[in-house]
């Protein structure tokens, strides 16, 4: 049970408030808990999710390569609620086949053919834990595979993005509210156990 009042975004009068909801109703089929949750700190709430807005749609990083980011980052911080979010989003609002963002889920980047998606999601795992080792050549290898310095900038604000949502849904949490399927593939759920 969630730590703190759950606050309908739905009701505020706040356009922007409500533009925000439409756009992730659009991508994931509902309004999430952890908006309810957010809600408390309507102010940053808006500036929050604007910003996400910013890095999914002004970079030069694909949808698809952010959500398998979201996927591999979340999954690599216990969150099984964030993980649930992207593959979500991933199938229902990509319409990514199914089996593949489950087996992405199950496997990680052993089953990524493409060079370019599997340099960045390695590199997004590594700045997720290991910032402080970041080389050149990591950094150099993301070049290569196409991105500039905007895109790379991207790409780590966007892990620095979603470790903060982990860590809020976590700490907080969250009331899990997505299909149970991305749980029991990513993390073992059992609907018995609760586990």
């Amino acid at each position: 049970m969630a730590r703190v009042e759950l606050i309908d975004p739905r009701q505020s009068d706040d356009e922007d408030i409500q533009g925000i909801c439409e756009w992730v109703t659009e991508m994931e089929g509902a309004v999430p808990n952890h908006f309810f949750i957010e809600m408390n700190f309507p102010e940053f709430f808006k500036a929050k999710l604007a910003a996400t807005k910013v890095l999914w749609q002004f970079g030069e990083l694909s949808l698809s390569e952010i959500q398998h980011v979201g996927i591999a980052v979340s999954k690599a911080n216990s969150c099984s609620y964030c993980t649930a979010a992207f593959c979500t989003i991933m199938n229902y609002g990509m319409k990514t086949d199914e089996d593949y963002t489950k087996s992405f889920l199950e496997s990680g980047v052993d089953v990524i053919l493409d060079q370019r998606l599997k340099n960045i999601i390695n590199f997004a795992l590594r700045v997720n834990k290991e910032m402080h080792g970041i080389t050149d050549e990591e950094v150099e290898m993301l070049r290569q595979s196409g991105l500039t310095d905007k895109g790379i900038v991207q790409l780590v604000n966007l892990v620095s993005d979603f470790a903060s949502y982990n860590r809020l849904n976590l700490a907080l949490q969250t009331d899990y509210d997505y299909r149970d399927l991305w749980r029991q593939v990513g993390f073992g759920y059992t609907p018995e156990t609760n586990e």
